[in-house]
């Protein structure tokens, strides 16, 4: 055990009674807390010290270890770091790492856990702590500037920020706590969050206002439940009619919500839909989706309660949708209270998830499809409707609002993090280890992450009918297994280029071609493994590469979606990164087809990163601007050398500029948030007008 999360969750709270089992978003606060540390990479047991039952259950349902807090440990005087010092007292497993989570924050992100936790990981701190970044100016109560002269009060944008403390957690060398006996001690760093993650619970106010961020800030997950009941109005339409001059009422609704209705049905889920109006408009739809409908209903929450008794439902498991105050008593009945974009602002806040599509524009297709995610996988797909690209299984990995990093060596690779910049020398080296040694100094000063090269066993990548045919090299006339064998390097080779990238701050690992060489890569510990475009079908090595834990990065030119689903199949999502490549040696533009990007984003829910076979810069640029989270290139001393992959490869100058430009672009992207810049104040003043 490296790392240890330790969550300190007692009974007792003087503002909120039982605080921790608080629900948010449906979820105990303590739940919660359990969910975001198991959910990170780079923790690798989550422990919960409580001296409550209630809280310990809470907390094993959700996946966590509970150690009983002793009741000198437990009152109101006791700290945060005796109860992590009582725990790592308990364990037979000393960790590197402890965490320090606390309830009180309502959202923690695992991404910026694992990010926190590599800073300590990789030497940057001794400890970390979230804090979100503020320029506010702090008094006193006495009427003096804390942080600030106030006789002078420079703008914002020509202060240092500061960070305020959020208090969601601390992550900390565990000698250097049980040597201090304090969270802070060493150097000290911070681990930025979004304000909407910053809030903590401490009055009842407080919580009032997580429950109310709740719906906007949780990730979409699957809703696993056994019905779902729909107001119409507003719900299945836009909550507009369309009177004719006969009187006669039509509404807009959308097709996908049929087919989501349809898929529902089939998969056994129970749906109906309740409505206050008496209306033939509603009793068409319903006909048409082929669901029972309740019209003309003046209480609702009787109603719901009375049908969920006559078909035997445990309401905890039951989902309803609604956009108006009439929907308020019966959300409040069931365990999946959901709101459309658009709702009443009570009926949003009362939700345990807000949809992205509002009524009438696919809202109740969108709710189908998570419902459906969380259904055993199959289940929304009989054979009279299988299709061979069989799209209802990847439904749960379409909702994965932004995939998880996964951990490389010290880096994490994904959405919020640097792009990963890895430099393709393959087969470049022609076999010379000084060119080799020559081409990582390129990386390094380019300013790459990785160097990547190929591994192969000749006796099984070269195919019989070649091996004898006689090629041209630079040493000479040989057989097609003579250079492939001359080319190779071993295991004398690889120790050299391990020590070598390690002096240059880099990262190096290979694209093993078969079995024999996944075995060799582990001999030498890689931090990862890269699969070729070759190997996506490849099923036995995908396995060999599966078994060995480590983070694979999954090229995918010359490969179907089916061909990646299997192969994501057996190599699992969650340390898994995928490359879009189209392997044509250079690569023209129109072969480029970036939006796949998005496709397999959207597909798997993982990072999905570029790697670029084309002249030039400009394809690998903008990939990044598409959400790339890495990028390869296939570098070289000088693109005239002899070699198959020299051609299509980048010479120093182009690497360098590469990563400049990246950088630049991942600046230039922000956070997508509008806002008034500093530099356009002075504009602003001089040219705005404002008239009414």
């Amino acid at each position: 055990m490296r790392v240890l999360a330790v969550i300190p969750a007692r009974g007792g709270s003087a503002g909120v009674p039982l605080k921790n089992l608080a629900p948010v978003g449906g979820t105990p606060l303590v739940a919660r807390a359990v969910r975001a540390c198991v959910r990170a990479e780079l923790v690798d047991r989550v422990v919960v010290s409580t001296d409550h039952p209630g809280i310990a259950e809470a907390a094993r349902t959700a996946g966590a270890e509970v150690v009983d807090r002793p009741g000198e440990l437990s009152g109101a005087e006791a700290t945060s770091e005796s109860a992590v010092l009582h725990a790592l007292d308990r364990l037979p497993e000393v960790p590197e790492i402890v965490l320090l989570v606390q309830c009180t924050s309502a959202f923690i992100d695992p991404a910026d856990l694992d990010a926190a936790i590599a800073k300590v990981l990789g030497g940057e701190a001794d400890v970390v702590f979230s804090g979100l970044e503020t320029h506010e100016f702090l008094w006193d109560a006495a009427g003096a500037g804390v942080n600030h002269d106030p006789s002078s009060r420079p703008r914002r944008q020509d202060r240092e920020p500061h960070y305020r403390e959020t208090g969601a957690f601390y992550v900390m060398r565990a000698g250097g706590l049980r040597e201090h006996g304090h969270r802070f001690f060493g150097r000290v760093a911070v681990q930025p969050v979004p304000p909407r993650h910053a809030v903590e619970v401490d009055t009842p106010e407080d919580l009032e206002i997580v429950r109310a961020l709740a719906p906007f800030t949780d990730l979409p997950e699957p809703i696993d439940v056994d019905a779902v009941i729909t107001d119409f109005d507003g719900v299945h339409t836009d909550d507009r009619a369309y009177v004719g001059e006969d009187g006669r009422e039509t509404v807009a609704v959308n097709r996908s919500d049929g087919m989501g209705v349809s898929l529902l049905r089939r998969s056994g889920v129970k749906i109906m839909i309740m409505s206050t109006e008496q209306n033939p408009v509603v009793s068409a739809r319903a006909r048409k989706l082929g669901v029972p409908v309740l019209q003309g209903l003046t209480d609702k929450r009787t109603v719901l309660r009375d049908w969920l008794a006559i078909e035997g439902l445990d309401p905890a498991r039951v989902a309803y949708v609604g956009n108006d105050v009439n929907d308020l008593g019966p959300m409040s009945d069931v365990g999946w209270p959901v709101a459309v974009p658009d709702a009443h602002p009570r009926v949003r806040a009362a939700a345990r998830v807000v949809l992205t599509r509002p009524g009438g524009a696919g809202a109740v297709r969108e709710l189908c499809d998570r419902v459906l995610a969380a259904r055993p996988e199959g289940a929304a797909a009989p054979a009279a409707v299988a299709a061979p690209a069989a799209p209802a299984p990847r439904a749960e990995l379409r909702l994965v609002a932004s995939p998880r990093p996964v951990p490389i060596g010290d880096a994490l690779v994904g959405p919020g993090q640097p792009v990963y910049v890895i430099a393709e020398i393959g087969i470049n080296h022609n076999g010379d280890l000084d060119i080799a040694r020559r081409l990582i100094d390129v990386a390094a000063e380019a300013g790459c992450q990785a160097v990547k090269f190929q591994k192969r066993t000749p006796e099984i990548c070269v195919p019989l009918e070649q091996r004898d045919q006689i090629r041209q090299t630079p040493w000479g006339a040989m057989t097609y297994m003579e250079y492939k064998v001359r080319t190779e390097f071993g295991h004398a080779e690889y120790a050299e280029i391990a020590k070598y990238s390690a002096e240059r701050g880099l990262h190096w690992f290979a694209s093993p071609w078969d079995v024999p060489s996944v075995e060799f890569l582990e001999s030498m510990d890689v931090v990862t493994h890269k699969v070729a475009s070759a190997g996506v079908t490849d099923l036995e090595l995908l396995r060999a590469l599966a078994a060995t834990g480590k983070p694979v990065i999954l090229s995918t030119g010359m490969s179907t979606l089916e061909e990646i689903d299997r192969a994501v199949e057996i190599l699992g999502t969650s340390r898994l990164v995928l490359m879009h490549a189209t392997s044509t040696y250079p690569l023209p533009p129109e072969e480029a087809n970036l939006r796949a990007i998005t496709t397999l984003q959207e597909r798997y829910g993982v990072p999905v990163g570029y790697s670029g076979h084309e002249r030039g810069l400009q394809i690998s640029l903008a990939a990044v601007t598409l959400g790339a989270v890495t990028v390869e290139r296939h570098i070289t001393l000088d693109r005239t050398m002899w070699g198959s992959d020299h051609a299509a490869s980048l010479e120093p100058a182009g690497l360098e500029h590469l990563v400049r430009d990246i950088r630049i672009i991942e600046t230039a992207l922000g956070d997508g948030v509008k806002r008034v810049f500093p530099g356009e104040e002075a504009p602003k003043a001089r040219l705005r007008r404002v008239t009414v």
